[in-house]
């Protein structure tokens, strides 16, 4: 048996062992098990069944996982990502009016999507073609996106007549456990601490339990019925004209988000080649999309790569076997549902709150001194929390770094790709709106 797993990942080859590997699963799954409780969390929120969509979440991340794990061969875990299931549930249903199964079925229509690009390889001229202050402000906005909702959940910030929002009462328990939760996971972070968010979200959860603020729902129990999500989506809805932008931003957010998380990661890792590059994208980009697909027709929003995956790399992962820990362990997770159902939506807030710190970073890198950079960074960060929406932020990131680099006869920074989508989305702003 030790020879065939060595065989299958090339453990040797890579340096490593089973128990180096399976110690990295162990740790990256720790560091990204929170979306167990977050994403049916805010799912569930669309309409979806909560039980429903808990089980589709451990099934599409460990389908993932296996996947990128057995024929990819890297040490990359995969589950639904944060940012889009936001999107997914305040964007699309709630924002947008169409409903989950249309909004699963435009999920599904992106994975396709990313699947035949990555089979074309068109891939890579995509992901040239888009000038790298838009991807920043992009990463920045699903952040601030992210920050908005949590605070919103938590009722730390509330809507005003007035000013359209204004601080709520933070004397309420929603809004102290929320802070709380974002304070001990932000410095369990610092500290190092494997796991700090999903630790911060079960103290909070057990604390809240003792004060009796939360109740006690379980710890183990056979696996809630997937039928409320599985195979509902619905493929006609998601072809209506208007849904269109929203299968580019669900293509556009994972395309670029799995790109930056496998370059990073394979970066931290030194699996890149002596060029710089990652061998075997391909299968790996595949993967990310073969599981996306999956995850629409189990009941999720889109599966992307998670960038947790190093902290398994900082423990000694080097091959798939290590993604194939994580896909185990999300299959035990079934098992636990009564427990996620006993997370209170303020304990997933403070969760919510430090993912957003991690995505806004971005605006760091971000060229300040250059304005026709900088500008359109702050437009497409700003307009996703405000317009509630991640498709509206790209779109108005892409018309304003266009507009902006012609008028400033910057016509050298801009490529047809660039061009042709800011036309379109400002055409659908006024002709489809």
């Amino acid at each position: 048996m030790k020879s065939l797993i060595d065989k299958q990942f090339k453990l040797s080859e890579h340096d490593t062992s089973i128990k180096t590997e399976v110690i990295a699963g162990i740790t990256t799954f720790l560091t990204m098990a929170y979306i167990i409780f977050v994403n049916p969390s805010i799912l569930s929120e669309a309409g979806m069944d909560y039980g429903a969509v808990f089980v589709a979440t451990c099934l599409a991340a460990a389908l993932g996982c296996l996947v990128m794990g057995l024929w990819a061969n890297y040490p990359i875990a995969q589950a639904p990502g944060m940012g889009l299931n936001a999107f997914f549930t305040y964007g699309v249903v709630l924002g947008m009016g169409y409903t989950w199964e249309a909004a699963l079925g435009a999920v599904f229509f992106s994975g396709l999507t990313f699947f035949l690009l990555s089979i074309f390889r068109v891939r890579e001229w995509i992901i040239n073609s888009i000038p790298l202050s838009l991807r920043l402000g992009i990463a920045a906005g699903i952040g601030l996106f992210l920050a908005m909702i949590a605070m919103k959940n938590a009722g730390i910030v509330v809507a005003n007549p007035a000013t359209f929002v204004s601080v709520g009462d933070l004397s309420e328990p929603s809004a102290l456990y929320a802070l709380l939760g974002f304070f001990v996971i932000t410095a369990l972070s610092y500290m190092r601490v494997t796991g700090a968010v999903m630790i911060g979200i079960l103290g909070i959860t057990v604390l809240a339990m003792v004060l009796g603020h939360n109740e006690y729902g379980g710890l183990m129990a056979m696996p809630p019925s997937i039928a409320p999500t599985l195979m509902a989506l619905d493929l006609a809805g998601a072809l209506d004209v208007a849904m269109l932008s929203v299968i580019f931003a669900f293509l556009f957010v994972d395309l670029f988000d799995t790109s930056g998380t496998l370059i990073g990661v394979a970066h931290k890792g030194g699996l890149l080649d002596k060029d710089g590059k990652l061998p075997r994208i391909g299968r790996a980009m595949m993967a990310d999309s073969t599981a996306s697909m999956a995850g629409a027709v189990l009941g999720t929003s889109t599966t992307t790569s998670y960038v947790e995956s190093t902290a398994g790399i900082a423990s000694g992962g080097r091959t798939g076997l290590t993604a194939v820990v994580v896909a185990v362990l999300f299959l035990i997770s079934l098992f636990f549902a009564p427990l996620a159902g006993s997370i209170p939506a303020y304990a997933t807030a403070g969760a919510l709150l430090y993912v957003a710190v991690l995505m806004a970073g971005s605006l760091a890198h971000a060229n300040w001194e250059d304005p026709t950079d900088a500008a359109p960074v702050l437009i497409a960060a700003l307009a996703m929390p405000l317009t509630f929406s991640i498709a509206e932020g790209i779109a108005l990131g892409f018309i304003s770094f266009v507009a902006i680099k012609a008028l400033s006869g910057r016509f050298r920074d801009l490529n047809p790709a660039v061009i042709v989508l800011a036309l379109l989305f400002a055409a659908k702003f006024l002709f489809l709106d």
